[in-house]
């Protein structure tokens, strides 16, 4: 069974951009917090951002901070990562996906995958230098 669907990676040069998107054919994921991960060859998955159910409140990883935005729209099921001033460091396998319960974001954010029982497939990003 499909959850998440993610799509728009590609191969982009440094310094360029790309926005990836997450879809949810068959239910809705509109009240859960959303997530995207990230995973290079050799390393483990780690956290990007989160977004809450709402859409009003984000959290991002330091190593993206400034760089991605992440945003979603309930009304079409979606949930999106934009990336601009790419870096090599940035090539992974960028995954989404949808938090076990609603967080209060004022106080916490979800950022381990344990938080998290929905997953994409995964898209992969590779930036070159």
């Amino acid at each position: 069974q499909v959850q998440l669907v993610e799509s728009g990676g590609g191969l982009v040069q440094a310094g360029g951009s790309l926005r990836l998107s997450c879809a949810a054919p068959g239910r809705t994921f509109s009240d859960n917090d959303m997530g995207w991960f990230r995973q290079a060859p050799g390393k483990e998955r780690g956290f990007v951002a989160a977004v809450s159910w709402s859409g009003g409140t984000a959290d991002y990883a330091d190593s993206v901070k400034g760089r991605f935005a992440i945003s979603r729209d309930n009304a079409k099921n979606t949930v999106y990562l934009q990336m601009n001033s790419l870096k090599p460091e940035d090539t992974a396998v960028y995954y989404c996906a949808a938090a076990r319960r609603r967080y209060g974001f004022t106080w916490y954010a979800p950022r381990t995958s344990g938080e998290y029982g929905y997953w994409g497939q995964g898209t992969q990003v590779t930036v070159s230098s």
